[in-house]
Formats: structure tokens, sequence, C-alpha cells
């Protein structure tokens, strides 16, 4: 196995162990063992297990927004461009329930030190604030603190996720599909959006 290899192994044996066993559960020996490597190996690319746990939510992170990117349009229609937003977000989650599932766990957990969480929202996940900030300029949206906004709708996206990998058929039903976008919009609207 190859350095990159051994890396993935150790990233994809973690995001398992950490979903099925809980972080503090989850030892770095049970990992390396998973994993198929040294423990040493382990430690040679991640210094502790904060770090991998680190290092995994970010990377995540990154998957879910590229993914999600690709349906960034900017047709002129903010609450269209946010629904292509939410429904390719809720896709995702779907199409990758274990890393959802860690999501789940772990988005708002202790286990993720602060400053982690704000780079995969100030950083990583930038363009929905831009949006955000899109729709108060235009009116659109309410004139609530970004920040709060922007933790308001990943509660939100995490309770709608909840909801879809527990019942999977009603993704495809359209009365709960749009339900779910417009509580998300609902929840951010003015008067006038």
């Amino acid at each position: 196995m190859s350095k990159p290899d051994k890396k993935q192994a150790i990233l994809d044996t973690a995001l398992t162990l950490f979903v099925s066993q809980g972080f503090y559960a989850t030892s770095t020996a049970s990992i390396a063992k998973k994993a198929g490597v040294a423990t040493g190996t382990l430690f040679h690319h991640f210094p502790s297990k904060d770090e991998l746990m680190n290092h995994l939510f970010i990377s995540i992170k990154q998957e879910f927004a590229d993914a999600i990117l690709t349906s960034v349009t900017d047709s002129g229609n903010l609450k269209q461009d946010a629904q292509h937003l939410w429904y390719a977000a809720i896709q995702w989650a779907i199409e990758n329930p274990l890393k959802q599932e860690f999501f789940q766990q772990y988005s708002m957990s202790p286990s993720i030190p602060l400053e982690i969480r704000e780079q995969a929202m100030n950083s990583i996940l930038s363009f929905m604030g831009a949006l955000m900030q899109k729709g108060h300029a235009l009116g659109l949206l309410a004139d609530y603190p970004l920040s709060l906004m922007q933790d308001n709708c990943h509660g939100q996206f995490l309770a709608a996720t909840r909801y879809f990998l527990d019942n999977p058929g009603k993704w495809q039903e359209p009365t709960h599909k749009e339900a779910s976008f417009a509580m998300f919009w609902n929840a951010m609207r003015t008067d006038n959006g």
C-alpha cells in the first residue's frame, strides 16, 4: 500500500469507527489495526486522534462543498438558486449516508473544535454566506446576524437529512421534498421573500 493509500485507509477506517463506536470509544490502535497499518504509520500522518478527527471533518466538508457547488447558480432568482443548492445538499447526504451520519454526530459536537467548525463554515462553505448576504441586500432574507443564520441553516439541514435518511422514500415524494425547502426558506425570508 502506498503512502496516499495508507492515509486514505486510515481516514476511511476512522470514519467508519467514529460513526459506529463514537470518537471517545475509538482508539488509534483500533483504527490502525482495522486499516491494516502500523500505529506508527497512523501517527506519521496524524499526530493525534484529534488531528485525525479534524482532518476527516474538514476533508468531508470540502467534498460536500465541492459536490454541491456545481448547483450554485446565479439565475437572478435567489430563491430558485437556494432551492437548487438545498436539493443538491440533501441529495449528497442521501448518496453518502456514512459521511452524513458523521456530520449528524459531529457537526455540532465539542469533539470538533470551534475553530475547525468555523473554518468549515466560513472558508469551505463561504458561498453560503455570500448567498445569504445577497439575500439581505435584495431584501429577500431577514437581516439577522450572518453567523446565527448559518448555524440555523446548518441545523435545518441536519434535521432534514435525518428525516430523509430515516425515511428514504420520502425524498422522492414532491410534497416532502418541496416542504423541506419551504421550511428552510421560510426560516430566513422577510415578508417580501
